[in-house]
């Protein structure tokens, strides 16, 4: 069996149940959102792909996730989740991502049992498996099927198969939350987050793919593709405009460019 075959029996036996994915409108979830349909329409079982709207992810997540849902026809559900009641995820600990994941999959449970939904999936892949992602452990106390690493597919594997099914976010850049951009123990600001995150958009509007705007205290540490350094270069004053806005007294551009998970080092 190929890894497309196993993630697609994986996927038809979860339907059986009724499919309630965790959907970011990333390229994984939206694979496994159009893979979750196909799966679902053979059944003749419902499914319900359900993004979380939350302090600590770009807003932009959740524009990208309902026009994803609207091109697939999937019914859309929206749980709006404020992080940072819990105290002990606003001081910004390295295992930040489980009490985050527990607090987002609970929720995310209670909805699926209410409405019927027995398997509740979401899209990590196998790349994921083989670096620091304290949230995993979370999903695997609450048994969240994660049909994707399962199946030993990898991110590449993802964005291939996603451009040959025509989904529109195949190629669309990570877009992790926001508090990944401080260091751990640095208390999260949302004022701060909110800079960041408006400063990201601005980058990107300018040209720039990858790219992650890092505070470390008084010094921002801007991570782009490397390809991108000339640019960013010749035109250092339009960028740093935008950099300022930060407020960050001391601005750099980090030479090993974008690398997803730096924060982890």
């Amino acid at each position: 069996m190929t890894k497309r075959e196993h993630c697609q029996t994986l996927l038809e036996n979860a339907a059986e149940k009724g499919i309630c994915l965790a959907f970011s409108g990333g390229t994984d979830s939206s694979l496994l959102l159009r893979l979750a349909k196909d799966a679902a329409e053979k059944k003749g079982t419902p499914l319900c792909a359900v993004t979380f709207d939350t302090v600590l992810h770009p807003a932009c997540d959740l524009e990208v996730a309902s026009k994803v849902a609207r091109e697939l026809g999937v019914s859309h559900h929206v749980i709006h989740i404020d992080e940072l009641q819990n105290p002990a995820l606003a001081m910004n600990p390295p295992d930040r991502c489980y009490l985050c994941k527990k607090t987002l999959f609970e929720k995310l449970l209670a909805f699926a049992k209410e409405n019927g939904f027995g398997a509740v999936l979401e899209g990590t892949n196998e790349d994921d498996l083989h670096v620091y992602r304290p949230g995993l452990r979370a999903i695997r106390e609450l048994g969240i099927l994660s049909p994707l690493a399962e199946s030993g597919l990898t991110k590449a594997e993802v964005r291939q198969w996603a451009k040959e099914l025509g989904i529109s976010v195949a190629s669309r850049p990570a877009s992790p939350c926001l508090a990944t951009r401080l260091p751990y123990g640095d208390r999260i600001d949302l004022e701060l987050l909110g800079r960041i995150g408006r400063c990201e958009d601005a980058l990107r509007a300018k040209g720039l793919r990858n790219v992650r705007v890092r505070v470390h205290g008084n010094i921002l540490r801007l991570e782009a593709d490397k390809e991108a350094f000339e640019k960013i270069l010749q035109e250092r004053e339009a960028f740093l405009e935008e950099l300022k806005q930060v407020g960050t007294p001391y601005i750099t551009l980090d030479l090993e460019g974008f690398r997803s998970g730096s924060m982890d080092l």
